[in-house]
C-alpha cells in the first residue's frame, strides 16, 4: 500500500495557519424559534445514542461515528466552501441562488429553516463556524440526525425528490414531529424521546433502509448559467443512485448495506432503556473522501471541528481500507514477450454498485504501470505521479484546455489510462466550473456489474471513446499495453496499480486565479504536498 498523496499532504500542512474570514451578520432571533420547532442539533441526539458496544467491545456509538463522517462535516468542507465562492465569483448576479442551492445538501438545517421562512439560505453568513451561536451550530451540523430522520417517504425515488427536494413537516404543522427509524417503537420509548427532545417522537419508517432516501441528495443536476445569469443548459453532475438502478446491485445491495455496514449481532441502539435489536447499521457513512477527513484533522480550529483527532484518524484509515478492499480488482492477462519487448492486457473490475469513481466529478482513478529489467531498472512507466499531484503524461494536468483521451491500447509512457469525467461548457471547451458545464466530453469511469452502456439513459451514459470500445463494459475496463524495452535484458518484472484521488490536480489548481479566502485556503493545503502519493486501490506484480 502506497501512502496517500492527499492524506499525507494534509498532515504535513497541519501546522500552517490558514486565513480566516470575517464574522457573520447580526443574529435574527426569529430563526431560533423556527429551529426549535423544526430541528434539534446532533448534541441532543447523541446524549442517548452513544455508549454503544458489540459483545466483542467494538464501539458502535452512533454519535461518535457520525461526527467524524463526511456527512457531519459537510458544511466544514473547505473544498466545498472554495467551490461555492468560485461559482459566486464566476456568476455574481446569481450569488443568492447559488448559496441557497448549495446549502440544500451541505447546510440542510440552514436551508430548510430559511425555506420555511420564505427566504434563501446564506452560506457565508454562517462562516466561520461559532458553536456558541444556535444558527451557526445548526449550519455546522451538516447532514444532521434531525434532517435525515425527518424525511418522509413521500415522492422518494422520483425525480421530484432529487436535488435534496425531500418532504419534511413544516414548523407550522401542529403536534409532535416524527423522527423516523427502521425499528418499531413502543409507547415507553416514544414518551422518553418526546420528553427529552421537547416534542420529537420516534416512528417506524421503512424509508430509512431505502436507497431512494440516499438518492434524494445524491442525485444532483446543476443549471448552466450564461453571462447574465440566464439558464443555458444543465449538467447531470452526480448520479450514483441512477447508476445503481442500472446495475445488478439494485436487486441485491442497498446504499446503506455498503456505506452503513450492518452490525452482525443484536445490539442496543440507545444507551437509555435500550433493548438488543437485529439489523442496526453503523453510522460511519464510509465512502471515498479520505481527503476531507485528513484536512479536518489537520485544521481543527480553523474549520470548527468537533470530532476528536483519534476519531478522524480512524475514519480516514477506515476509508482507505474500504477503498483497498471493496472498490476494485485488477488482473494482468496475456503477458508475453515480443520482438520489441512486452505486450499484455490489464483488466480493472469495479466491485461497487455504481461507476468508479462516482458522484462529484473531481474524482479520478488511473493505471500506474511499471516494467523493470533484470537489474530492477525501469524500462517503461505510465501513470507516474509528480510531486505536485499531477500525473505524468496527462494532458489535462499540463493544460487546462486539453484532456487525456481514453485509450484502447497504450504504447508510450506519455499515455496514461485515466478513469474520469471531463466536463464541457457551452462552447465545447474543458471546464471545472459546475455552473458553466453543459455535459461531458469524456466519461470513462468504470462500470458496475450489470450496467449496459447501450441502454443507459443520457444522464449516466458513457461519453467519449470508451462508449465505442467493446472491451469497456460491465465486466470491467480492458487496456492493452505494448511496451518497447529497447536493449534492456530480461526477464522483466511488471507492476500494475490502480490509483485514486478524490480531487484531481486540475480541479484544485483551477482555483488559483480566485483570490478570495476560501479558494486560497484550499490551495495552501494542496500546494504543501511533497512527494507523497495517492493511495493504490489495487496492486499486482507479475514477472515475465
Amino acid at each position: 500500500m502506497k501512502q496517500p498523496w492527499l492524506a499525507l499532504l494534509l498532515l504535513s500542512a497541519a501546522m500552517i495557519g490558514l486565513p480566516m474570514m470575517a464574522g457573520g451578520a447580526s443574529k435574527d432571533k426569529t430563526k431560533d424559534k423556527t429551529l426549535e420547532k423544526e430541528f434539534r442539533t446532533s448534541d441532543r441526539c447523541v446524549a442517548c445514542h452513544n455508549q454503544l458496544q458489540t459483545s466483542s467491545g467494538e464501539d458502535i456509538s452512533i454519535g461518535f461515528q457520525w461526527r467524524a463522517s463526511v456527512m457531519a462535516n459537510s458544511a466544514r468542507d473547505p473544498y466545498w466552501q472554495g467551490s461555492v465562492r468560485r461559482e459566486s465569483l464566476d456568476h455574481p448576479e446569481s450569488q443568492a441562488n447559488i448559496e441557497d442551492e448549495c446549502s440544500i445538501c451541505h447546510m440542510p438545517i440552514t436551508h430548510l429553516t430559511a425555506k420555511s421562512e420564505g427566504q434563501k439560505a446564506k452560506i457565508f453568513e454562517h462562516l466561520p463556524i461559532s458553536l456558541e451561536d444556535q444558527e451557526h451550530r445548526a449550519a455546522a451540523d451538516g447532514v444532521s440526525c434531525s434532517v435525515c430522520h425527518q424525511i418522509d417517504k413521500a415522492r422518494l425515488g422520483t425525480s421530484e425528490s432529487f436535488n435534496g427536494n425531500v418532504v419534511i413537516a413544516s414548523p407550522q404543522e401542529k403536534g409532535p414531529r416524527p423522527e423516523y427509524g427502521p425499528f418499531a417503537v413502543d409507547q415507553g420509548h416514544r414518551r422518553v424521546m418526546e420528553s427529552s427532545t421537547g416534542g420529537f417522537v420516534p416512528e417506524q419508517g421503512d424509508q430509512m433502509r431505502d436507497s431512494a432516501l440516499c438518492g434524494s441528495c445524491h442525485t444532483l443536476k446543476t443549471k448552466a448559467l450564461g453571462p447574465g445569469g440566464e439558464e443555458i443548459g444543465s449538467l447531470a453532475e452526480q448520479m450514483p443512485y441512477q447508476e445503481w438502478l442500472h446495475s445488478d446491485y439494485h436487486n441485491t445491495r442497498s446504499c446503506q448495506s455498503c456505506h452503513m455496514p450492518e452490525v452482525q449481532e443484536p445490539v442496543r441502539i440507545t444507551a437509555l432503556y435500550g433493548a438488543p435489536r437485529e439489523g442496526m447499521h453503523r453510522h460511519e457513512f464510509i465512502g471515498g473522501n479520505f481527503f476531507l477527513q485528513r484536512i479536518l484533522n489537520g485544521h481543527r480550529n480553523d474549520l470548527g471541528v468537533e470530532a476528536l483527532s483519534s476519531e478522524l484518524s480512524a475514519a480516514a484509515e477506515g476509508t482507505t481500507r474500504f477503498l483497498e478492499t471493496q472498490s476494485a480488482r485488477i488482473s494482468i492477462r496475456d503477458l508475453q514477450t515480443t520482438a520489441t519487448g512486452l505486450s499484455m492486457a490489464v483488466l480493472v473490475e469495479n466491485l461497487t454498485g455504481h461507476k468508479l469513481p462516482t458522484a462529484y466529478p473531481s474524482r479520478r482513478a488511473w493505471l500506474h504501470v511499471v516494467a523493470r529489467d533484470n537489474g530492477g531498472h525501469i524500462v517503461f512507466e505510465s501513470g507516474a505521479l509528480n510531486s505536485d499531484g499531477s500525473i505524468v503524461g496527462n494532458d489535462n494536468d499540463a493544460d487546462p484546455l486539453r484532456f487525456e483521451p481514453y485509450y484502447r491500447q497504450i504504447n508510450s509512457p506519455e499515455q496514461v489510462q485515466i478513469f474520469e469525467p471531463i466536463l464541457t461548457n457551452a462552447q465545447g471547451k474543458v471546464t471545472t466550473g459546475l455552473l458553466s458545464a453543459t455535459g461531458y466530453l469524456k466519461d470513462s469511469r468504470i462500470l458496475p456489474s450489470g450496467f449496459d452502456k447501450r441502454t443507459a439513459e443520457l444522464d449516466i451514459a458513457v461519453a467519449g471513446e470508451a462508449a465505442d470500445d467493446p472491451d469497456f463494459n460491465d465486466k470491467g475496463a480492458l487496456t492493452r499495453y505494448v511496451i518497447n524495452t529497447g536493449n534492456a535484458a530480461g526477464p522483466f518484472h511488471v507492476e500494475v496499480e490502480l490509483w485514486y484521488q478524490p480531487i484531481g490536480f486540475r480541479w484544485a489548481h483551477n482555483l488559483a486565479s480566485y483570490k478570495a479566502m476560501e479558494p486560497q485556503r484550499l490551495l495552501i493545503c494542496v500546494r504543501r504536498c511533497g512527494s507523497e502519493r495517492s493511495p493504490a486501490v489495487s496492486e499486482l506484480d507479475s514477472p515475465r
